[in-house]
């Protein structure tokens, strides 16, 4: 498998990176750019070091090439022995090249690690800035699970295992834009933990203007965060029903949130954030973040956004 033979065939390219053609070129442009730099940084930073930098074997795929089989392995979360035959390489090899591209990958992805940081330190002192970032002064938060294997360790498989899933867990949160941009995303956390419990630790900060849209699974957010311009779905009290207005009113709410559903199923579509995650714990953050980053850099070339 290789980028000539693949991008000859558009809807096979997208079926097996999660990319365009154009939108894989693009991002790929700047990771070509940087991949000296970061090259040069990454073999200057080793300890112990016995023989000159740029000594040794060179890799046998290009930059271009190793972000083929990034995305490859990303979205059909096939393992390293498979990835090695199609890429001719040993599944050791495999594994080294996508751990050492994937810090390069980070910075050139617009991460919502990023996006946020730049909402804060410009504090959004004018609507319009506001609106920028937040069209229609709406964010929508909400949290997914993916399921883990069983930990050995008793205590990791208590904090780990949802009640809701029956099965062990990690949980994320996101807060998306009306557009589908995740502007936040928290690091992973135990599937133990419920989704408000995992906003009251891990909030994001938004504009007094901005309405935090959720679903009933933040019952609570308005009492603990009055500050905080929060909308919620009525919820039916008991040996009672709701009446029309307010099954119209939830509905409505509906109709709204559902784009943040839209973006974790965009997520999901990656086979390595939407089947069990196997590879160790210590990396999810990472996979979840450049997941993320690829996401908003379909949206943001589909709705032309440039933050």
């Amino acid at each position: 498998m290789s980028y000539r033979r693949l991008s000859k065939k558009p809807l096979l390219f997208r079926s097996f990176t999660g990319l365009t053609v154009s939108e894989f070129n693009f991002i790929c442009k700047e990771i070509e750019h940087k991949y000296k730099e970061h090259e040069r940084r990454r073999l200057i930073s080793r300890k112990r070091r016995i023989r000159d930098v740029g000594a040794g074997r060179p890799f046998k795929l290009k930059v271009k090439e190793r972000f083929v089989m990034l995305l490859v392995y990303y979205r059909l979360y096939m393992t390293y022995t498979l990835s090695g035959f199609l890429f001719d390489l040993d599944q050791s090899n495999v594994c080294r090249d996508l751990t050492i591209l994937e810090p390069l990958v980070k910075e050139c992805v617009p991460l919502p690690e990023k996006i946020y940081k730049h909402t804060r330190t410009r504090r959004l002192r004018t609507i319009d800035e506001v609106k920028q970032y937040f069209p229609g002064f709406k964010a929508f938060i909400d949290s997914t699970e993916q399921e883990i294997p069983r930990p050995e360790n008793k205590r990791r498989r208590k904090s780990h295992y949802s009640g809701k899933k029956k099965k062990h867990t990690v949980k994320t949160q996101f807060m998306v834009n009306s557009q589908g941009l995740i502007l936040h995303k928290t690091r992973h956390k135990g599937g133990r933990q419920h989704d408000y419990h995992l906003y009251k630790h891990n909030h994001p900060v938004t504009p007094s203007q901005v309405e935090n849209i959720v679903d009933l699974g933040y019952l609570g957010i308005q009492k603990d965060f009055p500050t905080v311009k929060s909308v919620l779905p009525v919820k039916k009290k008991k040996n009672a029903l709701l009446s029309s207005d307010e099954i119209i009113y939830n509905k409505n709410q509906s109709r709204l949130r559902i784009i943040v559903e839209h973006t974790i199923c965009k997520i999901k579509k990656f086979g390595i954030m939407g089947t069990k995650f196997r590879n160790r714990l210590k990396r999810y953050n990472n996979a979840s973040d450049i997941v993320s980053g690829l996401v908003n850099l379909r949206v943001m070339q589909s709705n032309r956004i440039s933050l």
